[in-house]
């Protein structure tokens, strides 16, 4: 199998000292795809992080490759190109339409030039690794035209593709100029993955206005099928999971029990409510800070019993956009601390902006009676499926925005809120803290066991599964997982590495 995507699972860079050092990456994608291509071998190709000239990093990354048990193939891009492929298009274009928040897009044609070049980069890189009949992977909104790449290079064996964000309702695409370059090259793939029921029917709905041409069929069944120039295609949807026995084991640790307390007996054992989210504009937070302090004026009873830890991880903060963006959480947060806290007594709010340790982030969600998890719109959110899993006690409440992709397969057990009605999220905030505890452990036991069922690794296999079927045959419903090689969890941290590297 060959994995495409935007930056590889590994970053490599040189210490103070002038030494090698590689990093294992992070988040869902790494920890899902790493163990399956270590069991059934294969390569992983994306973006490098450092000069094509830097020969001894090139070296150790590849050893870091053979040592996990797959082949590792970095692309080199100039500033240029990535100046324009990922800077330009791919976040000022599709990140903010792909979001339904088309006011911020910057349509510029030398973009769309870029996206093109480097995604045709990507296609002859996956050319030249792939054996004939060989799954070609390619992941996210960075790539979407790397398939049509390979056809034009001659590629006939399976393509598939997943879609990490959320797609948007046709109103929306219609609003890039592109939108039939765009909507043509995913036609070139053999399958197509999204994250939620919405994403995959308003694709499908893009391609009845765009592309006429197309003949759709299976509404209401586990694929849609395209037919366009005497080939099939499917859609289906496969809403990604986390790594849910790691998660449940770290929270367990002493360590992490430990911190959990502490930080409890810190905030003299209020209710704490937990925001967790990475600077962006999508995220919602100027939103739910305006929810938590109309909560806290509609329902006395929530003053001095409840406080607010939001943790912001900083992003792109040389993009004015996101300076702006910060400076109007901090401002919020300083006018409803100033309105509420009493010296030497309760804060409303406590903000964090910096990352968080594992062990940390863990804590947090240990500590939390209650996850206030509100982004406009989202492709999945991992956090509140990672907020599960580190909740063995139960007793608490993920209060979640309508938006998420989560949404669809959390609806009855989470508080689902619109993040836009911000006096629906402070009602919804009061409900979360008032809320029996027998209610709570219902909820999140549903909760929990949905996690665990659908982790990444079922992910991974559900896909595969239904990229590798027979012509005719596509097995189960998406999300049915098939009989894939035992995934082996990878070894974490720097003590994986090779000697040497």
């Amino acid at each position: 199998m060959i994995v495409v995507s935007n930056r590889l699972p590994w970053t490599a860079h040189r210490d103070g000292t002038g030494g090698l050092r590689l990093v294992p990456g992070s988040g869902g994608l790494v920890s899902a795809m790493a163990p399956v291509l270590a069991a059934r071998g294969g390569t992983w190709i994306g973006g490098a992080d450092f000069a094509a000239t830097d020969v001894r990093l090139a070296a150790g990354l590849c050893a870091a490759g053979r040592h996990a048990g797959y082949e590792l193939r970095p692309l080199f891009l100039d500033e240029q190109e990535r100046r324009g492929f990922y800077h330009g298009f791919s976040n000022e274009v599709l990140w903010p339409l792909f979001h339904d928040l088309p006011s911020l897009c910057r349509f510029d044609p030398a973009y769309w030039q870029a996206y093109c070049t480097v995604n045709r980069r990507y296609a002859e890189a996956a050319a030249r690794a792939a054996s004939p009949g060989e799954l070609v992977w390619v992941h996210d909104y960075q790539l979407m035209q790397v398939g049509v790449g390979l056809r034009a290079l001659g590629s006939s064996g399976p393509l598939a593709f997943f879609l990490h964000i959320p797609f948007p309702p046709p109103d929306i695409f219609m609003k890039l100029p592109w939108r039939r370059e765009l909507l043509g090259a995913l036609l070139a793939y053999d399958l197509l993955g999204f994250q939620a029921p919405r994403d995959r029917r308003n694709f499908a709905d893009c391609v009845r206005d765009l592309l006429p041409q197309v003949r759709i069929s299976g509404r209401g069944e586990a694929y849609v099928r395209l037919r366009t120039d005497g080939r099939e295609l499917r859609a289906g949807r496969f809403p990604i999971g986390i790594d849910y026995n790691d998660f449940y084991r770290r929270a367990a640790s002493p360590a992490v029990v430990q911190q959990a307390a502490a930080m409890r007996r810190q905030l003299h054992d209020r209710q704490l409510i937990l925001g967790v989210d990475r600077l962006d504009y999508t995220k919602g937070i100027p939103e739910r800070l305006e929810a938590f302090g109309l909560a806290l004026e509609r329902h006395a009873e929530l003053r001095e019993k409840v406080t607010l830890v939001q943790v912001v991880v900083p992003s792109r903060e040389d993009i004015p956009r996101y300076r702006e963006l910060k400076a109007r959480i901090e401002n919020l947060v300083g006018a409803i601390n100033g309105r509420f806290t009493r010296p030497g007594g309760w804060v409303p709010i406590h903000y964090v902006f910096r990352s968080l340790s594992a062990d940390e982030l863990l804590s947090y969600y240990r500590a939390a009676q209650i996850a206030l998890i509100t982004p406009l719109k989202d492709g999945m959110n991992l956090v509140a499926k990672e907020y599960c899993a580190a909740s063995p006690d139960e007793d608490c409440v993920l209060v979640l925005s309508e938006f998420a992709g989560a949404a669809a397969g959390m609806a009855g057990a989470a508080l689902l809120v619109n993040p836009y009605d911000i006096v629906a999220v402070a009602d919804a905030v009061a409900a979360a803290c008032a809320m029996p505890p027998v209610e709570r452990r219902a909820r999140m036991r549903r909760l929990r066991r949905g996690v665990r069922r659908h982790d990444v690794f079922w992910w991974v296999e559900a896909f595969v599964r239904a990229a590798t079927a027979p012509a005719g045959r596509h097995g189960d419903a998406p999300g049915v997982p098939g009989a894939l090689p035992p995934p082996r969890r990878r070894a974490s941290g720097p003590s994986s590495l090779p000697a040497g590297c």
